[in-house]
C-alpha cells in the first residue's frame, strides 16, 4: 500500500465511526462496558468522537506532511503493549505503526480489548490488505522494535526485556491545572470536564490544581455540582467512600462536596475521587517547580491557555494527532527504523 492508500483507509474508518447507527453504537458500547465497567457508554462515545477528530483526511495529511518519508529497507515488525485506562487509548500507536507502513503485533490490555479489536476489524473491512499487517499476540518476543505503555513499575520490566531493541517505553504521567483567581463559573465547568472525564483515569486527566489562594477551592467545588452524576457509578463512589474514610480516621484536612475530595499535597497523582491542590505565592517559583516535574506531566490547562504551553480548560481530553504521549514523537521513531 502507498501512504495515500493508507491515509484513505483511515479517513474512511473515521467516516464509518461518524455514521454508526444508534443500534450499532449501543451494541458496541454494551460489549465495551461488559468487558470493563469503568468504560461507560458515555465514555465510549467520547472516545469514538475523539478518534473521529483524528481520522479526518486533512488532519491525517497535515500530520504526515511534517515528516520526511524515505523508506530504505523493509518494514519492521513492531510490538505494541497497550494500556487500558481509557477506551481505545492504544489506537494512536496502532495508527502510527500502520500509517508508516510497518507491521503491528499487539498485546492488548485486558481492560480495553473489545474496542481495539472492533476498530481493527472495521479497518480491515475497509482495506483488507491491513489483515496481514495486524496480529494480536500474548507474547511479544523477537520483534524489531517496541512501543510499551504502562506504570513506572511496569516500565522497569519493559526496560529489562525490550531495552536492547529500539523502543519507546512510557511511564506514569498525569495532567495539572494552573489557576490565577480570575476564573468564572464557565471556566470551572470546563475544568470539571478535564477532571471527571473517564473518571480521572487518563494521563490527560487533571489530578492536581495549583492555586494562588485557598478560597478558590470553595468556588471550584461549588461549581462541580453538575458532575454529581458521576457518584452513581459504584466503582467511583466506592473510591470516594474509601478515601474519605481514610482522611477522617487520620484527621487529615480536606474539602468535600459529596463526591469529590480536595486535599493539599506536594504529589501530582491523586487517587480516584480525590483532587490534589497546592498553593503558590510566586509564579516564577511555580514555573521552576513544574519544569522540574515535566517528565511526570502530560498536559497543563489554564483559563484560555494563559499559562505558557498550556491548553484551555476543557481541552485536556482533545489531543491532536501530534500530541504524543510522554512528548515522544512516535512517527519520527517509526520512520527512523527504516534508516
Amino acid at each position: 500500500m502507498t501512504l495515500e492508500e493508507r491515509i484513505f483507509a483511515f479517513d474512511h474508518l473515521g467516516k464509518r465511526l461518524s455514521n454508526l447507527s444508534d443500534g450499532e453504537f449501543d451494541d458496541l458500547a454494551w460489549r465495551v462496558e461488559n468487558n470493563n465497567s469503568w468504560f461507560t457508554k458515555d465514555h465510549t462515545k467520547s472516545a469514538i468522537e475523539a478518534l473521529c477528530s483524528f481520522l479526518e483526511l486533512e488532519s491525517l495529511k497535515n500530520w504526515v506532511a511534517k515528516y520526511t518519508w524515505i523508506h530504505e529497507g523493509a518494514p519492521k515488525n513492531i510490538g505494541i503493549l497497550m494500556a487500558g485506562n481509557v477506551p481505545g487509548v492504544g489506537f494512536h500507536d496502532l495508527l502510527s505503526v500502520l500509517i508508516t507502513g510497518h507491521q503491528a503485533a499487539v498485546k492488548l490490555s485486558s481492560s480495553d480489548s473489545v474496542l481495539i479489536k472492533w476498530l481493527t476489524s472495521e479497518l480491515i473491512e475497509i482495506e483488507p490488505r491491513f489483515e496481514k499487517l495486524v496480529r494480536f499476540e500474548e507474547m511479544l518476543k523477537g520483534k524489531d522494535a517496541y512501543i510499551a505503555t504502562g506504570s513506572d513499575n511496569s516500565a522497569r520490566y519493559f526496560e529489562y526485556y525490550f531495552g536492547k531493541y529500539p523502543s519507546i517505553i512510557r511511564k506514569n504521567r498525569t495532567s495539572i491545572a494552573i489557576l490565577n483567581g480570575n476564573e468564572k463559573e464557565e471556566d470551572f465547568l470546563d475544568l470539571g470536564k478535564d477532571v471527571f472525564q473517564y473518571f480521572g483515569l487518563g494521563c490527560r486527566n487533571v489530578s492536581k490544581l495549583y492555586v494562588p489562594n485557598r478560597s478558590i477551592l470553595t468556588r471550584f467545588l461549588d461549581n462541580m455540582n453538575g458532575f454529581q452524576l458521576i457518584s452513581s457509578h459504584h466503582k467511583y463512589i466506592n473510591n470516594y467512600d474509601y478515601n474519605k474514610s481514610i482522611y477522617l480516621i487520620n484527621g487529615e484536612d480536606h474539602l468535600d462536596n459529596g463526591f469529590l475530595l480536595l486535599k493539599e499535597s506536594q504529589d501530582l497523582v491523586s487517587p480516584i475521587a480525590v483532587l490534589y491542590y497546592e498553593i503558590y505565592d510566586d509564579l516564577e517559583i511555580l514555573k521552576t517547580k513544574i519544569s522540574d516535574q515535566k517528565d511526570k506531566i502530560q498536559c497543563i490547562v489554564s483559563q484560555s491557555g494563559w499559562y505558557e504551553n498550556s491548553e484551555t480548560f476543557g481541552q485536556a481530553q482533545c489531543p491532536k494527532l501530534d500530541d504524543y504521549a510522554d512528548n515522544v514523537d512516535t512517527l519520527e521513531f517509526l520512520l527512523g527504523l527504516y534508516k
